[in-house]
């Protein structure tokens, strides 16, 4: 009895340049959100973005990461500010409605 070899099931596992993980990581700072940036470069899943990131602000040092921190600051105030917004802006047509 001969025995069959088994079939090789695993995929080898992609090699990416450190410039495209440059400009993955480019692209979440720039504004695109994490799953239309691993969509459109056909990447496994958000896990690896983050992680790439990680790696870069590691890599560039203190102040990038202050620079990351800050920004998080600023889009938290940002969402408040609009928040806040919102509801005046709805405040405003209930008070201005003519009965």
């Amino acid at each position: 009895m001969s025995k069959k070899p088994l079939k090789d099931t695993s995929k080898s596992r992609r090699q990416f340049t450190d410039q495209f993980k440059s400009d993955a990581v480019q692209m979440l700072l720039d504004g695109h959100t994490a799953s239309s940036i691993v969509d459109r470069l056909g990447l496994t899943g958000t896990n690896l973005l983050y992680r790439w990131k990680r790696e870069q602000l590691r890599q560039s040092g203190p102040v990038a990461s202050s620079l990351d921190s800050r920004v998080k600051e600023l889009e938290a105030e940002l969402k408040r500010v609009e928040r806040e917004r919102d509801i005046l802006k709805k405040a405003l047509s209930i008070f201005s409605r003519s009965d």
